[in-house]
């Protein structure tokens, strides 16, 4: 008994020790982490344009919808080309949140190399949601498509008072039905006009396609900016978050003092089921006070990546406790957003590989890329 006392104790310091080395949580080990993405591209993928102009609905004006700043995308697959669906915001002010965003349609057939349509696809119009949507428009979309081919996007609603995570559906990415609020129903509508906004749908790999999965007969996202909340749903539209024992939302991953995301951790692309569990990837905004990573500049933003169980995908395993992904380049550290950031928003499965959309200093696109390997996907 005291024989095998002393060997427990010993090989619970040995593991102690090895996960102290790698910087992370329990189950680093397991090799659950996708950490090898690397960037495609010494350049931004996608950037402002002046020239481009189309008939505004809102401003009943022809207006310069990509002057000012491109970033936060979307990503998906169509046929055999990476679509990506990106923020567009005009010059109509200053200031973070202050300008009209409208979402842009781009295609590329490596994933690096985009031409855009000059016409954005999704923003304010005069139709259901003009009340949430006017003026601030449409931000940060996550697209996700199931497996008969319709394509489901949540983005954010901004009117300048009150953002709200909303749902667009098509079969094109280009002609989008919006159905409003992703919460509207929920609890006889108690969240409808609460902030919400970031929402990250669970997907698999089926074959080479990357399609919204279901669990437990039931459809899954992740959600939220300043803690992690789940929320299921049984058509991809009305979403009903989980609550926790008090009968408040359920934060399933929070802000960590100390570390890349002390001030909050804000949901990236789809997640994705993988044989180690669900992999959601997710932007961590370091303070700016004494709580923060010293490591990193203040109030910067990083990617960071944390492992969910795939049979109770509320249940937290792991999470990384360094970021993956940091600001390195110029162009992810200059821009709208100088304090640094690589916004992770986008996540398509083309040709063997795995592409990663970002936001760089809310101003830029960049793209990141890893090749698929056992630890990648479940089908």
């Amino acid at each position: 008994m005291k024989q095998n006392t002393i060997l427990n104790i010993f090989a619970g310091a040995c593991a102690a020790m090895a996960l102290a080395s790698c910087g992370n949580k329990s189950g680093d080990t397991d090799n659950w982490a996708w950490l090898d993405f690397e960037r495609a591209s010494d350049v931004p993928v996608l950037a402002p344009d002046s020239t481009v102009r189309f008939l505004c609905p809102m401003a009943q004006d022809s207006v310069a919808w990509m002057e000012s700043d491109v970033f936060n995308p979307a990503a998906t697959v169509k046929g055999d080309s990476v679509v990506v669906l990106f923020r567009a915001e005009d010059n109509s002010a200053t200031g973070i949140g202050s300008r009209t965003s409208r979402i842009g349609y781009a295609t590329s057939a490596d994933g690096v190399n985009f031409t855009f349509d000059r016409t954005p696809v999704l923003f304010p119009a005069d139709d259901s949601q003009k009340e949430l949507e006017w003026p601030g428009g449409c931000e940060d979309p996550r697209v996700a498509m199931t497996d008969d081919g319709t394509y489901v996007m949540l983005y954010t609603q901004w009117n300048r008072k009150m953002p709200r995570l909303a749902v667009a559906t098509s079969t094109d990415l280009k002609t989008w039905e919006k159905h409003g609020p992703a919460f509207a129903k929920a609890y006889e509508g108690r969240f409808a006009d609460d902030f919400s906004k970031s929402a990250s749908i669970v997907t698999r790999l089926d074959g080479d396609h990357q399609v919204i999965a279901k669990i437990k007969g039931k459809y899954w996202m992740y959600w939220g900016e300043k803690f992690v909340n789940v929320a299921t749903s049984d058509n991809l539209v009305d979403w009903t978050p989980m609550l926790d024992e008090n009968g408040e939302l359920l934060k399933v991953i929070e802000p960590r003092d100390g570390k890349f995301d002390s001030e909050l951790t804000e949901c990236g692309p789809p997640a994705v089921l993988t044989d180690k569990g669900i992999l959601l990837l997710y932007n961590g905004k370091n303070a700016g006070g004494d709580n923060r990573d010293p490591r990193y500049t203040a109030n910067t933003y990083c990617g960071g990546q944390a492992l969910f169980d795939a049979k109770d995908p509320a249940r937290l395993i792991t999470q990384l406790d360094e970021p993956f992904f940091i600001p390195e380049a110029d162009f992810e550290k200059s821009g709208q957003y100088p304090a640094g950031t690589v916004f992770i928003e986008g996540l398509a499965y083309h040709k063997g590989k795995w592409f990663l959309y970002y936001g760089c200093a809310d101003s830029r696109v960049g793209v990141a890329v890893r090749r698929a390997s056992t630890n990648g996907s479940k089908n």
